[in-house]
């Protein structure tokens, strides 16, 4: 949600009175708490037609919403235990709500980074990786920060591993120091960990722990090192680029080169791209763009693959920055 779309929020909760307040608050998320919060602190006056705006918006979007069932969990348990019978029922209900009442993970997302370390800092690497994957990579890369090296290191090398993590041990979240992780039934939870969660959290650590924590998992694994590094800089992400780096770029990109990557790029970058050309190059670059015919993906990648080996190389001779998303941090 953008600012105006949290201060719209905002004015929304203040007009229902705290009691009403307090109810939508139990149901979001530290982050939504903590800028909500903050939005209202900082809401001294409201002008009456950006009231009027906000609470017309509310309306509209609340009359267009029915409830089909007062409880739509017990609906679906009681559907399918009557179609399927308890046995499987309870299968099937534990893949599709895995997760869903593990309070022990949501409490995790209310502490403090320093706190989460401490009460992970003993446990096996294999449980601080399947605890730190049910956090945002913003309060997982702040409690890697908090650990020694050699934990830091084989924490985000199981992180990248991971494939999955037991329903039943997500469930008993609030024993984990009595190790209930290696206990549960068989399924899987495929969507949590990977190279991809690996890399937005080291995205998030500094240049100094990045290089560390990628030279290890390198020396273990160099495929899976370069996997991470694949994810955590794609080719959209030249977007984050300033000015001045793009233009640092397109000098070290050959024309041909440049029409093939960017057959495959999205409509901002390329704006971007052209901002930073001469209105001659630009123009000839777009002739070339539309003239161009369709181009293999495989071509298309490559030739993005060498542009991001060349933005990686930029930076580390520090002719280029690239903003991580977290404030004040460059890569």
């Amino acid at each position: 949600m953008d600012d105006k779309g949290i201060e719209d929020a905002a004015i929304l909760l203040m007009t229902l009175g705290e009691e009403q307040a307090a109810e939508v608050f139990k149901h979001l998320a530290p982050k939504e708490v903590q800028r909500l919060g903050e939005a209202i602190a900082r809401m001294k006056a409201v002008p009456h037609d950006r009231l009027e705006a906000v609470m017309g918006a509310f309306s509209s979007q609340a009359s267009a919403q029915h409830m089909l069932v007062a409880d739509s969990d017990e609906y679906l348990r009681s559907v399918l235990r009557k179609a399927l019978g308890d046995e499987k029922a309870k299968l099937l209900i534990d893949r599709i709500m895995q997760g869903s009442d593990v309070s022990g993970l949501e409490s995790l997302k209310w502490m403090d980074a320093a706190a989460v370390a401490e009460l992970l800092r003993h446990e096996h690497p294999q449980i601080v990786a399947a605890m730190l994957v049910h956090l945002d990579a913003e309060q997982a890369s702040a409690v890697i920060k908090a650990f020694g090296e050699r934990q830091r290191n084989e924490v985000m090398v199981r992180i990248a591993t991971l494939d999955g993590i037991q329903p039943a041990a997500l469930k008993d979240l609030n024993d984990v120091m009595s190790k209930v992780l290696a206990g549960g039934d068989k399924l899987r939870k495929p969507t949590l960990g990977g190279t991809k969660t690996a890399a937005e959290i080291i995205n998030l650590l500094g240049n100094a722990i990045e290089t560390s924590v990628l030279d290890y998992i390198r020396e273990a694994d160099n495929e899976l090192a370069q996997k991470i590094m694949d994810s955590m800089f794609t080719f959209d992400d030249l977007i984050k680029l300033d000015d001045k780096g793009i233009q640092a770029l397109l000098k070290e990109v050959q024309s041909e080169s440049l029409v093939i990557a960017l057959k495959g790029a999205a409509p901002e970058l390329r704006e971007r791209v052209f901002k930073n050309m001469s209105t001659r190059a630009a123009e000839t670059l777009r002739e070339d763009l539309d003239s161009r015919g369709p181009v293999r993906l495989s071509e298309v990648e490559s030739e993005q693959k060498e542009m991001l080996k060349t933005v990686r190389r930029l930076v580390d001779e520090g002719q280029v920055v690239m903003a991580t998303g977290a404030a004040d941090e460059f890569v």
